[in-house]
């Protein structure tokens, strides 16, 4: 069983982060803009230790949260999801995961929400790897928000700090992240 406390878990995560996660350079990033650096939490959280340390950590972080679901929009919640699912079932969480696409599939079942069914007036949180404008968060809010489904808060590992909390609030959701940008001191 783990032994490491949440702050063990945050200081090892941080640390994959920097060393695995960062780079500098010339970037567009998912929301249009030019950055400098680009960190990339799809190679952490597709790494064991990283996939592991983030779903601790986030288990932890909801774990007052009376929710129905967890999940996000597909790609960068993808692994988070994965690994949040497994690490609830082994401590005996019952908790249901879903992704969400950018548009419903237009072959099978053609959804947009994939996962077990969620209901109207389930409780869900949201997350997602990364949050620079929050476009992609805000954009699964509208779509669960179409099936009456209840969200109210997302969770990053990390917010770039460049007005992802402010769109998230003026639609209805707070953010929470492990890490801000300044505690990879860019």
């Amino acid at each position: 069983m783990e032994k490491r406390n949440v702050s063990q878990l945050k200081a090892d995560l941080l640390a994959l982060l920097k060393k695995e996660a960062f780079k500098k350079g010339k970037f567009i990033l998912s929301s249009g803009k030019e950055s400098d650096f680009y960190l990339d939490g799809r190679i952490i959280t597709m790494l064991p230790e990283g996939a592991y340390l983030a779903a601790m950590i986030i288990l932890d972080m909801i774990k007052n949260d009376k929710i129905d679901a967890f999940g996000g929009p597909t790609l960068g919640a993808d692994p988070i999801v994965g690994a949040v699912a497994a690490l609830a079932h082994i401590h005996g969480i019952a908790l249901r995961t879903f992704i969400v696409r950018k548009t419903a599939k237009a072959h099978g079942t053609q959804r947009q929400v994939e996962g077990p069914a969620l209901a109207p007036d389930m409780k869900v949180i949201l997350v997602d790897d990364v949050a620079t404008s929050g476009k992609s968060l805000v954009e699964a809010k509208a779509v669960l928000d179409g099936m009456n489904v209840r969200v109210s808060k997302a969770i990053v590992i990390v917010d770039r700090d460049e007005g992802a909390r402010d769109n998230l609030r003026r639609a209805g959701l707070e953010l929470q992240s492990i890490f801000t940008i300044a505690d990879l001191e860019v």
